[in-house]
């Protein structure tokens, strides 16, 4: 039993070598695999998961370095890890030395195999289990925060914790762990709306509302910003909040047009008395800014509230042409023709226009 350290230490010696015939080191080793399941029969105890933490260790490192191996060494890891599990739950070692023998192993060796905890639940029990988490919590809590537009960089040792704390958040079901790893990448607002939607799906809907609204200032209108403004809208509803999910809405259509933000806000108000004068401010935002988005987002408000108008908007919708001819002189006449192809089949708005001088 003493001798397989040894034998496994021999097998890997130059294994990457062309000329060191891999075939039979290959078979030695996973003779060793075998004959370490067998001693969980004939010889289990603690010498035993020392023997298998011995031989792991070797494989794991062999694994992070080998080029021509690296798949089969990983492989055959995480079979031996997988006896190691049960030769713990026979012998039960020290559950706070059994904690950081495994966060070491994954540390020193980032491209081992991943180590799941549940297989380890009997042998590390709630002591090894709250040391192990308190020591994985500690050394991740420094690492720094990839912050909005950034390029996340994943060393090895970054990437070795955040596979153990990711691990710890699933098996535990903790969501202040999960919390504390999506929290470390904030390079797009995707991972604000991540955050957001866990605290939202756990029931805590405040702190789920700040992330959106962090998330919705780093974002500045682009990328996530549909999804976080909808998840926003959703929540504050959802709480009765109807002038909040109007309110957030309104600063992001502020911040930077957009037609899809318009629409939200018309369904969300337009059977009410407030529509009318939000209405006239948010085209009065456009008309000032006077962008080329803002003119698109206005041409594209004029076709909607054509297409739904009522014969008390006549006067506004005609006003609102004369002020988009004012801001695109060039492009008016082929958006208006534009306008009227798509409603040939409205005499009534066809005749109105032509006797406005459009």
């Amino acid at each position: 039993m003493d001798s397989l350290p040894a034998a496994v230490a021999s097998a890997l010696d130059e294994a990457d070598s062309e000329t060191t015939g891999w075939p039979a080191r290959w078979q030695t080793l996973t003779a060793v695999s075998v004959e370490l399941q067998s001693l969980l029969v004939t010889d289990p105890g603690p010498g035993l998961v020392a023997l298998i933490e011995d031989v792991a260790g070797q494989l794991a490192a062999a694994a992070g370095t080998s080029r021509r191996h690296r798949v089969e060494l990983a492989e055959l890891t995480h079979r031996v890890l997988d006896t190691h599990a049960r030769a713990c739950a026979a012998a039960r070692p020290d559950p706070v030395r059994l904690a950081d023998w495994l966060l070491d192993l994954q540390l020193r060796h980032p491209e081992a195999p991943d180590i799941g905890l549940a297989a380890y639940a009997a042998a590390l029990d709630d002591e090894g289990l709250a040391h192990y988490r308190d020591r994985a919590v500690t050394l991740f809590e420094p690492l720094p925060v990839i912050e909005f537009g950034e390029t996340g960089r994943y060393d090895r040792a970054r990437w070795a914790l955040l596979r153990v704390m990711e691990e710890l958040a699933e098996y535990t079901e903790d969501v202040d762990l999960q919390l504390l790893v999506l929290t470390k990448d904030l390079s797009s607002g995707w991972h604000y709306l991540q955050v957001a939607t866990v605290l939202r799906d756990n029931g805590r809907s405040g702190e789920a509302l700040e992330w959106v609204r962090r998330g919705l200032d780093a974002v500045g209108g682009r990328g996530a910003m549909p999804r976080l403004l909808d998840l926003a809208v959703e929540e504050h509803l959802r709480r009765g909040e109807q002038e909040a999910a109007v309110a957030i809405c309104r600063e992001v259509f502020f911040s930077r047009p957009n037609f899809d933000v318009y629409l939200k806000l018309r369904a969300l108000v337009v059977h009410t008395d407030d529509w009318p004068p939000l209405r006239a401010e948010l085209v009065d935002h456009l008309v000032r800014d006077g962008g080329r988005l803002a003119v698109e987002v206005y041409r594209r408000i004029v076709e909607v509230e054509l297409a739904r108008r009522g014969i008390e908007e006549q006067e506004l919708l005609v006003e609102w042409l004369r002020q988009l001819r004012g801001l695109q002189p060039d492009a008016f006449a082929d958006y208006l023709d534009h306008i009227k192809s798509r409603h040939v089949a409205d005499r009534e708005l066809l005749d109105e226009l032509a006797r406005r001088g459009f």
